[in-house]
């Protein structure tokens, strides 16, 4: 049988303590050699501006195999619907039986929080205090969520580009409103940047010794990012993937390119930093930055914890595809 799982099924389930630690595993066993992620192929419409993104993922703890199918369709703004929208579709390892069909938007906001949550436990300041979020839409809220779970934050700061939108943030949760970015960066212990930014928004000049940057909002494109040059330079600089990192991230390829880095410079996976093959942070002045594209195994960690908590608490439809 096939579990159905719609965005209210969703979202009545998941928790995102349980989503961090669950990422956390998933990262550690990519690690380990246990689980696969390869490059997702990116498949554009001739003579169109929407695109297809297909991320794929397998893990033999979690006994799935999974693709998210991301659409990216900007026409959609104009008719007042999402410019994203994705599906999850997972197979068990042992018989290939398709386990569970998920909508993708709740899952998507929780575990890239949750990746960033990850992050910073390993790579920030153990007294950091104060978050910074260039950003105020929906990824801002579950950052502040994700990430007060592992670091006791005292102070907010937020911008955005719309002022309204800032204000409406720092009603919903105390935060401080910030004139300019640069302004946010020199607050924060802690940077998340969380905007779909084609040319930089955040400058490395900015950056104070011991910040912790993650980098998240930039689309997976090797032509758009959010950190410049010397944001990326002044870094320790952590990926999710790096097969994903060498083909979708364009806060590090534009670097690479210009000759300001090499390849060694993001070499080093998150995964790694969590089972210790690889150090974090070497000393309480280091930057550091978690150069976050989203990944499929994140999609299909969180869709094992769905799974199983639906079939415990009977939610969800089941239908048999086979019939």
């Amino acid at each position: 049988m096939t579990l159905i799982l719609t965005r209210s099924d969703v979202q009545a389930m998941l928790t995102m303590p349980e989503v961090i630690e669950a990422v956390r595993r998933a990262h550690a066993d990519l690690a380990r050699g246990e689980a696969t992620l390869p490059a997702p192929p990116a498949m554009r419409l001739p003579g169109s501006e929407s695109a297809f993104l297909a991320m794929a993922a397998a893990s033999r703890p979690a006994g799935l195999a999974a693709v998210k199918l991301l659409a990216y369709m900007p026409g959609n703004l104009d008719a007042g619907l999402p410019a994203y929208r994705s599906t999850i579709l997972t197979v068990a390892t042992d018989d290939g039986a398709c386990a569970a069909l998920i909508d993708g938007a709740v899952v998507t906001r929780f575990r890239t929080a949750a990746a960033s949550a990850v992050a910073t436990a390993e790579l920030a300041r153990p007294d950091s205090r104060v978050l910074g979020l260039v950003g105020a839409g929906g990824l801002a809220y579950a950052h502040l969520e994700a990430l007060r779970v592992v670091i006791p934050f005292e102070r907010v700061v937020v911008w955005s580009r719309s002022t309204r939108t800032a204000r409406r943030f720092a009603d919903a949760t105390g935060a401080d409103v910030a004139t300019t970015v640069a302004d946010v960066v020199t607050a924060a212990d802690v940077l998340c940047t969380l905007t779909p930014a084609k040319d930089p928004v955040v400058k490395g000049k900015w950056f104070r010794p011991g910040l912790h940057v993650n980098a998240v909002g930039a689309p997976p494109r090797p032509d758009h990012r959010e950190i410049d040059t010397e944001g990326i330079t002044r870094a320790r600089v952590i990926v999710d993937s790096r097969e994903t990192a060498l083909h979708e991230s364009g806060d590090v390829l534009i670097p690479w390119r210009e000759g300001a880095i090499d390849a060694d410079h993001f070499r080093d996976e998150i995964g790694e930093v969590v089972l210790g093959t690889k150090t974090g942070r070497s000393d309480a002045d280091q930057i550091t930055l978690y150069n976050s594209l989203g990944v499929g195994l994140q999609d299909l960690a969180t869709a094992r914890l769905l799974v199983d908590t639906a079939r415990d608490r009977g939610l969800g439809t089941e239908i048999d595809l086979a019939s």
